[in-house]
């Protein structure tokens, strides 16, 4: 899962960072409005932690923002700014949660984790495609109750698929949604090509599979 903080202070930055890639996520951040801006402009995210007070603009903005290019990522406030006005205007504007400052950042990764699970998986703790179970908390999968062990970016790659399973996926939204979008310095697909080959190796006796449609991307099949 793929995450941005917005967010101008830098210890405060630093120490959510650290913490949710502890967690295996890809973490990218913004220090301020523009920067958060452009990102959201350019990339897609699962979960956005949001600062409403930012140095060059008020972070609710970026809710309007959102909402007008018709994306629906899952958006937590984060924000010192404690008061009920602040908190339904957020909400209003399509915020999933609100959590304020200070807080421990045990409940900031509950916090992630609930967002993720509503968004991403329709609140289930558990995704079962045929005879293939997934388990996001724990990053486990098994095929007719037998677990297998996937690396990090498997996972991450069999987890974007699962999410957007109804749809193809290009080569280059799985590459900058699982490496992050230093992606753009990258001068082929070649590493998504090597962990695509072994994720399907892993995956040949179940009934799921990767279908690659050629010079686009990937597409999860699913046989009941």
């Amino acid at each position: 899962m793929k995450i941005l903080i917005v967010e101008d202070e830098p210890q405060m930055l630093n120490n959510m960072k650290q913490t949710l890639e502890l967690e295996h996520y890809t973490v990218e951040t913004a220090e301020d409005f523009d920067q958060a801006a452009s990102k959201i402009s350019n990339y897609e995210y699962d979960c956005i932690l949001l600062d409403i007070n930012l140095p060059d603009g008020n972070g609710l903005e970026l809710l309007n923002n959102l909402k007008d290019m018709g994306k629906t990522e899952g958006v937590i406030i984060v924000s010192a700014r404690n008061s009920l006005d602040d908190r339904i205007e957020g909400l209003n504007k399509g915020a999933d949660d609100y959590l304020a400052k200070p807080f421990h950042m045990a409940e900031l990764h509950a916090r992630v984790k609930a967002v993720l699970r509503r968004r991403n998986f329709e609140g289930n703790k558990t995704i079962k495609l045929g005879d293939v179970e997934v388990e996001p908390e724990s990053r486990s999968v098994s095929v007719n109750g037998q677990p297998i062990a996937l690396n990090r970016k498997e996972y991450d790659i069999l987890s974007y698929l699962i999410t957007n399973r109804a749809r193809l996926v290009t080569k280059a939204a799985l590459a900058e949604h699982v490496w992050g979008d230093h992606i753009d310095q990258a001068d082929s697909f070649d590493f998504i090509y090597s962990q695509i080959k072994n994720l399907r190796k892993k995956l040949e006796n179940s009934s799921i599979a990767i279908d690659a449609v050629y010079g686009i991307g990937y597409k999860l099949d699913v046989n009941a």
